[in-house]
């Protein structure tokens, strides 16, 4: 009886069209989205002219919407969106391509009206908007839709982009527009940032902020966007021609020896076998006596050094990269190099640095990432005066990973969350302290010597007779 009354499509199919069309009329009252995909799949029996319709109309209608989008209303218009987005790119496109590339463009200019409504921080929405710019560029080869037209489409739409909605648009278009299109958009951001600002007339400067510098007006602004929105678009038209010196190009001088800068430079310069030019890019950037270059960069010239053959020099530098950082992604690059047994020689020296490691909180991070359980509460064990319970994205992390096998370096942990929360009065945390109590009581009993460590019973009555006014805290110690 259980397995007929399932709700699975063979079980429902049993109570027939007609009783299926009235429940899914009671089960749509009240609910507009259920209706509308109703209306849609009822479009879909009378072809795709009646989907596009019902699909503009609707994308119409969200246009003309004005009332705000809170959190709470963003998982409906989400889903809303994927439903439009889903059918034109899926039905529509598969019948008439031509009409899907209009209707896929009218979805994507629903970006800038709905961001300016919504007090959404998340990235839920934009994600619909990036896969429709890939869906655009399905559906425009689909389409056979001219090269320049499509080049122009897409310069209208970067120039708009005003919530980063089409980030992604030239690098998913490249491949549609190919050399002619993208020849075409490149000549047309050039153009444009050729074109003289427009300045409003005498006294009619709008100031829209302040910085220390006194008053930012909006016409600089624009001024300064502008100028970033083609270099940056000319950089990936760049990447898409594979034109290096290109890219190069749109970086100003003074940028190109900043770290990041350079690194992207760099990794350009060695996919395209110019390896030597990539190690005159990293060498502009001052790095004397840094201990704190970005990761990028160094990885960067990691890959430069063993591209030039240096692979003794990228092994070198890989072990000072660790020793600056204990970044494990270079010590494991270093290690996967060595001859067998040397490995394990280097990993055995790398452990006893991060051992004695400045920072104890980066040596902990190593160590659980590595992961080698192990060293990390031996870690813990040698160092716990140092530990710093306000690390709370940190210590439970240790608290979990040492708790099985080693429950007195977790009960270490524990505690320094603890005190730090009664040390300084945070009452937030009280719930939190009072639970780590009781997950040190749990782990009291697989210790079998606490060494110089108080046992759980002397660690309580010490917390009881240094903070035992805390009444925010006991109450909640069970």
């Amino acid at each position: 009886m259980a397995a007929k009354t399932t709700l699975n499509a063979k079980n429902l199919e049993s109570l027939g069209a007609q009783r299926l069309a009235e429940l899914l009329i009671e089960v749509s009252m009240g609910s507009a989205a259920h209706k509308r995909r109703l209306r849609m799949e009822l479009a879909g029996n009378h072809g795709s002219d009646e989907v596009a319709r019902e699909v503009r109309k609707r994308l119409a209608s969200i246009a003309r919407a004005r009332t705000v989008i809170n959190w709470r209303k963003v998982k409906a218009l989400k889903s809303d969106l994927e439903t439009q987005r889903k059918t034109i790119a899926e039905t529509v496109a598969a019948d008439d391509p031509q009409e899907a590339f209009e209707l896929i463009w009218q979805f994507l200019a629903l970006a800038n009206p709905i961001f300016e409504r919504s007090s959404d921080s998340s990235s839920s929405l934009i994600q619909s908007f990036h896969q429709a710019c890939k869906d655009a560029a399905a559906i425009a080869a689909s389409a056979r839709i001219d090269s320049n037209v499509l080049a122009e489409k897409v310069f209208k739409a970067v120039q708009d982009d005003g919530y980063g909605q089409y980030d992604n648009l030239i690098a998913a278009m490249a491949p549609t527009l190919g050399k002619d299109g993208l020849d075409c958009l490149k000549k047309l951001f050039v153009q444009w940032s050729k074109e003289p600002k427009d300045k409003p007339a005498k006294g009619r400067r709008e100031i829209i902020g302040w910085s220390s510098g006194g008053p930012l007006y909006e016409d600089e602004i624009f001024g300064t966007h502008r100028d970033l929105t083609v270099r940056i678009a000319l950089q990936e038209i760049a990447d898409a021609q594979g034109d290096v010196d290109a890219y190069i190009a749109q970086h100003p001088e003074k940028t190109r020896r900043m770290p990041m800068t350079a690194a992207d430079i760099a990794n350009r310069l060695v996919s395209a076998g110019r390896a030597k030019e990539a190690l005159e890019v990293l060498n502009e950037v001052d790095a004397t006596g840094r201990a704190d270059m970005p990761f990028e960069w160094q990885l960067a010239r990691v890959e430069t050094l063993e591209a030039l053959g240096q692979q003794e020099e990228a092994q070198t530098y890989r072990w000072t990269c660790f020793e600056q950082s204990l970044h494990d992604q270079h010590l494991r690059a270093l290690l996967k190099r060595l001859p067998d047994f040397d490995d394990l020689e280097a990993e055995e020296k790398a452990f006893a640095h991060a051992q004695a490691f400045p920072d104890v909180h980066q040596a902990l991070t190593f160590f659980l990432n590595w992961p080698a359980p192990a060293e990390a509460a031996k870690l813990v064990m040698r160092r716990k005066a140092e530990l710093d319970g306000n690390l709370y994205e940190l210590m439970p992390l240790a608290v979990e990973a040492l708790a099985e096998k080693h429950p007195l370096a977790a009960t270490i942990a524990l505690r320094s969350m603890i005190d730090f929360a009664l040390d300084s009065g945070r009452s937030s945390r009280y719930k939190h302290a009072a639970r780590h109590l009781a997950d040190c009581a749990s782990l009291a009993p697989h210790i079998d010597d606490f060494g110089n460590t108080r046992s759980h019973d002397i660690y309580v009555a010490e917390l009881k007779r240094r903070h035992g006014n805390k009444h925010g805290f006991w109450s909640l110690v069970t």
